[in-house]
């Protein structure tokens, strides 16, 4: 006879199994969305810069503006466009400068799926827009310009050296100084225009003055 009992395998209960596999699908789709929101892009239909917008009331057309831009940015300030017969006058929007939204925040339209979010996760990236909106004879142009800029810093987030150095001149420091080790920034580094975005504002724009129904 053996001297040792032997130990039986017991197959776990089917409880445990159903909630390793539930993990296990979450984590799959989990990961299949963050790859597509890091490889997808804006729809590849092109929407001239500037479009043309058949004629409709100004009032309307305004709006549909202001609103489909609130959608990406703050307005700074807005010049709402005119288009009667007794005046004529070209509209103009101006937003603030908004730091891109990173692949943790997918809700945020200010940067388009792909490599613009990707960068904006890996840079502070800042953009702003600018839509000038002119009457003509056959409607209206509405241009959309998208603003992109890098930011400038003397150093790394997290570099290892420091603000605060020691002088060797004979110069006197007061150690009471409070030194902020964070980056400072020098500036921002112009990048051009983000097309992408301007083609996402536009194709939004284009959907709601033709299709002011949402059929």
């Amino acid at each position: 006879m053996n001297a040792y009992p032997v130990k039986r395998w017991k197959c776990p209960s089917k409880f445990l199994i159903c909630s390793v596999l539930v993990c296990a699908i979450s984590l799959t789709s989990g990961c299949s969305l963050l790859a597509y929101r890091l490889t997808s892009d804006v729809p590849e239909q092109y929407v001239p810069n500037p479009l043309e917008l058949p004629s409709v009331p100004d009032d309307f057309l305004w709006l549909q503006v202001v609103d489909t831009l609130d959608d990406y940015f703050r307005i700074a300030r807005q010049q709402p466009v005119v288009n009667r017969q007794d005046m004529i006058l070209e509209g103009r929007i101006e937003t603030s400068y908004r730091v891109g939204g990173s692949v943790f925040q997918p809700w945020r339209k200010d940067a388009t799926t792909g490599f613009e979010r990707l960068q904006s996760t890996l840079q502070s990236i800042r953009r702003r827009a600018i839509v000038n909106v002119r009457p003509n004879p056959s409607g209206y142009t509405v241009e959309v310009i998208v603003q992109k800029d890098l930011e400038d810093t003397d150093r790394t987030q997290y570099a290892t050296e420091s603000t605060a150095g020691v002088r060797h001149d004979g110069s006197r420091v007061s150690r009471a100084d409070a030194f902020d080790d964070s980056p400072l920034t020098l500036g921002w580094i112009p990048l051009g225009r983000d097309t992408l975005l301007e083609q996402a504002i536009l194709h939004d724009l284009f959907g709601r003055v033709t299709k002011p129904d949402g059929r």
